[in-house]
Parts: structure tokens; C-alpha cells; sequence
């Protein structure tokens, strides 16, 4: 049964963080302009951590990394150490490694350029899932979004679940998702976000700050 009272909230909390939202959403558009291919190297290790791992213990992980110049040149055990507060964190320290390794050319990070050479978003989407060990459609979904290039990307997390089902959208929380599950989810909250008149990357917020209190990454 849908909880009516639940799209009221939606509605209360979109009027009151729209604009952080717009806010959040430019600097995303900023870091896809200007950004360094080091800064969206740093994006991406930045989801690979997020799993299961609380948001703001993840990116203060990966700015104490980048401080330490660890995310382009440390071990496996000197980044295991810095990830404090992150589950699964050897494991995570090994993703790091192999997509920096994935990802360096004579030196060099060359990660922005290959993905701001696709011409369709899904695509690039589907390329990082096969390209980069660690990171599911979720993640990608997350790391595009972030990067200015994800905003008709769905970031099925545990949070924009839950509401969905709360509000009538999905029958039921899925244990797994499979490539094909994703997508039908991702199309079913695409259509809410039409019918509703919140924008897809808007919606991402308004229900995540309602799992969480807060507008973050």
C-alpha cells in the first residue's frame, strides 16, 4: 500500500533543498569543465569505497589519500591503512590499484578524456562496469553523475530503493541486480520522476536526503 503521506513529504522536502541541489549539481557540471584527470580519478575511488561504507567517511578517505599522494602512488597496505571508517578495505585498496593501473598512460591518469569521449552516457556507463573490478551499475551511475555526465542515471542505492517501494513505484526491494533488473528499475523511476515533475538528478537527492538528513556527493 502507498503511504500518501509520503509524497507529501517529497514535495516538503524537495521545496527545501532545491536549492543545494542546483548547487551540488553545478559544481558537478565545474568538475566536468575544469576538473583534472586526477580529480575524477579521485571521483571514481570515491564509489569504489562507498559500498556499504558511509559517504562522508569515504570521501574524507580519499582527500586524506590524495594528501598523501597515495591514490597515484601507493601500495596496497599503505592505502588499506588510510581507509578508515570504509568496509572491505584491503579489498577496496586492491580495486584502487588495478583501476589506477587500468587507468595510467606513460604516468598519467587518462580517465576523463576516455569517458567524455562517449557519445551516449549509457554506454560509458556499461563500459566502466566491465572496465573497472569494484564497481557495479550503481557506482557508475554514482561516479558519472558526479563527474557532470550522469544526470538521466539512476543511483539505485539502498536509501532511493526503500523509498521507492514507500512510495508505490516498486513492488518489492530487489536482493540482487542484475544488468537487465537495473535498467527496469532505473526506466520505472524515470517515469515517477516525469509524473511528478521532479527532475531524475533532483529526485536522486530528495530521497537520499530522506534516508540520510543530508545533500552530500
Amino acid at each position: 500500500m502507498i503511504d500518501c503521506s509520503a509524497f507529501d513529504e517529497i514535495y516538503s522536502i524537495y521545496e527545501s533543498i532545491r536549492p543545494a541541489i542546483i548547487a551540488r549539481l553545478e559544481e558537478f557540471r565545474e568538475l566536468r569543465d575544469r576538473g583534472s584527470e586526477e580529480d575524477i580519478f579521485k571521483e571514481l575511488v570515491y564509489c569504489l569505497l562507498t559500498p556499504q561504507s558511509r559517504a562522508e567517511l569515504c570521501w574524507k578517505a580519499v582527500e586524506n589519500l590524495a594528501k598523501q599522494n597515495l591514490l597515484l602512488a601507493g601500495d596496497r597496505e599503505s592505502i588499506a591503512n588510510n581507509l578508515r571508517g570504509v568496509r572491505f578495505k584491503v579489498r577496496k585498496a586492491q580495486y584502487i590499484i588495478e583501476a589506477r593501473c587500468k587507468f595510467m598512460v606513460d604516468g598519467e591518469i587518462r580517465l576523463k578524456s576516455r569517458l567524455c569521449a562517449f557519445n551516449d552516457v549509457s554506454d560509458a556507463r556499461d563500459w566502466l562496469v566491465g572496465a573497472v573490478r569494484g564497481l557495479g551499475y550503481k557506482e557508475a551511475s554514482h561516479l558519472l553523475r558526479n563527474i557532470g555526465l550522469g544526470a538521466n542515471l539512476a543511483i539505485l542505492d539502498r536509501h532511493i530503493l526503500k523509498n521507492l517501494k514507500l512510495l508505490g513505484v516498486i513492488e518489492e526491494i530487489p536482493a540482487s541486480l542484475s544488468r537487465r533488473r537495473y535498467l527496469e528499475l532505473e526506466r520505472e523511476m524515470k517515469h515517477f520522476s516525469e509524473r511528478i515533475h521532479i527532475p531524475l538528478s533532483h529526485l536522486d537527492f530528495v530521497l537520499w536526503y530522506k534516508g540520510t538528513g543530508t545533500v552530500f556527493k
